[in-house]
């Protein structure tokens, strides 16, 4: 009976290390190759070079993380049981999400793998492996821990919060887009960043956010994950129940703003308190219960739907109960006066007689060591029909033409020539159609900055020449119908 034992297990370990070895060969090591703009300095870039990991996962296509390709110039990818490398190519991705597909240009880079499967949501105190190439050497590194929470954080890499499980195992640069494997060799989870001077503190895309992601792909194109495009605050305070005559028993969420082109524009409104969603109870936090006894923020109802789905709300108005459905619809760019963080392609830029112009995205916003709070602060301002972007004049670009206003950086111009600027387009517009005369720019605060278009014009090459600028604009606005010389 022992030797028949011992025979079992035996197989047991011979069958969990031939697992072991298969999940070995399904995990990549990419190299990237990338231009890094620079938002200030929209005209320069640089390029700098990283390595991530990755996943196979079937179809001959790899899953990693979108800050591991963002960017890329030029990719490359090496499997754990090769030496070579081979040229890459990304598929789909979701910054949003911080996901990627890529794949190679030769398939028999997939020959012999048996791809890895997405399993479920794991549980707190689940074991897991992290698979990746960190740093601190070149081979495969495996690392053990379990998950430690799971609750909504903040993505890094978009800014956006979503689901995120937390995790003890040693995560360090270079594991970002590797996968965490449960028991039954299954993905649980992707690598997406750590808390640097933390003990073992870890966080991954969870695979309930994976699956968006390939789901949102299925069709051939990413449209995000869908928002319901309000401001809300906690129903914590007894007072606040009785103001709005909700019984005490009874919990929601109230909203405080409902932006403009958003999703829940003329559906709900100020005052509204949000009892459920899709039949979720809503805690008076601003949490529900997505598993027996684990909460998380209610916005976790909507991110599981893709964009064109509805959600169902129970809303209580005017001391009554009633049924609001919102279509999700409306992308998530529109909505903000300061546009999500850019990838993949340069700034948008143009140089006038030495003025610097950009639309104002969260590039911006979180470039350099300081915060400006008046650029700062726009983060939270939602977009209007007839303000649907902001303009900013980075800075001036010093010359006798434009004495008095080269100290001029951040400047946020709200009106061109008494016309009220909607967006960037429009603002590039205009400019360039002044002929003669004065451009007179002003800000909220009536401050106004006057450029004589016949001297910034007779100045303008004189400018880009001095400072070694090849382009007074960027790419889209040269091969734009309507971009003009100046």
């Amino acid at each position: 009976m022992r030797f028949i034992l011992l025979i079992l297990s035996f197989t047991l370990l011979l069958t969990a290390q031939n697992s072991d070895k298969e999940i070995k060969k399904a995990i990549v090591k990419i190299y990237s190759a990338a231009k890094e703009p620079n938002f200030k300095k929209p005209w320069i870039s640089k390029i700098y070079r990283s390595s991530g990991s990755g996943a196979i996962i079937g179809n001959n296509l790899i899953l990693t993380n979108a800050h591991v390709v963002a960017n890329n110039t030029f990719l490359e990818v090496q499997r754990y049981d090769m030496a070579k490398r081979y040229i890459a190519k990304v598929v789909a991705v979701s910054h949003e999400l911080d996901l990627a597909l890529i794949t190679t240009e030769d398939k028999n880079f997939f020959k012999g793998i048996k791809a890895l499967k997405i399993g479920n949501l794991p549980y707190s105190e689940d074991k897991i492996l992290v698979y990746g190439y960190p740093m601190g050497g070149k081979t495969l590194s495996v690392t053990s821990g379990v998950v430690s929470r799971i609750e909504h954080q903040r993505y890094v890499h978009s800014g956006s919060k979503f689901l995120a499980i937390q995790v003890d195992a040693a995560i360090n640069p270079g594991n970002s887009g590797g996968p965490a494997i449960n028991k039954e060799g299954k993905i649980v989870g992707v690598v997406m960043q750590g808390i640097t001077f933390s003990q073992n503190i870890g966080y991954l895309v969870p695979t309930v956010m994976i699956k968006h992601f390939l789901k949102d792909w299925s069709d051939g194109h990413i449209d995000g994950v869908p928002q319901a495009h309000m401001f809300i605050s906690k129903l914590e305070n007894p007072a606040s129940k009785r103001y709005y005559g909700l019984d005490e028993n009874r919990t929601g969420i109230l909203v405080t703003k409902v932006m403009p082109l958003g999703n829940s524009a003329g559906k709900l409104k100020h005052g509204d308190i949000i009892l459920s969603a899709n039949g979720k109870k809503i805690q008076d936090d601003g949490t529900i219960e997505f598993r027996d006894g684990e909460y998380t923020s209610a916005k976790y109802i909507v991110d599981k739907l893709q964009m064109g789905d509805s959600v169902k709300l129970k809303v209580w108005r005017n001391r009554k109960e009633i049924d609001i459905k919102i279509d999700l619809t409306k992308p998530n760019n529109i909505v903000w006066l300061v546009k999500d963080f850019i990838y993949d392609k340069d700034p948008t830029y143009f140089i006038y007689g030495g003025y610097l112009f950009s639309p104002l995205v969260e590039n911006l916003v979180n470039s350099g060591k300081g915060k400006d709070c008046q650029i700062y602060n726009l983060l939270n301002k939602s977009a209007t029909k007839d303000k649907q972007e902001q303009v900013v004049l980075l800075g001036v670009l010093a010359d006798r033409s434009n004495r008095g206003n080269q100290d001029l950086y951040n400047y946020l111009p709200q009106k061109i020539n008494g016309k009220k600027i909607v967006d960037f387009k429009q603002f590039y517009k205009e400019m360039m159609s002044q002929k003669d005369g004065f451009i007179v720019l002003e800000d909220a605060n009536k401050r106004e900055v006057v450029i004589d278009v016949k001297e910034a014009k007779a100045r303008h090459k004189h400018i880009l020449n001095t400072y070694n600028i090849q382009y007074d604009r960027s790419k889209d606005l040269r091969d734009a119908n309507f971009s003009n010389g100046i």
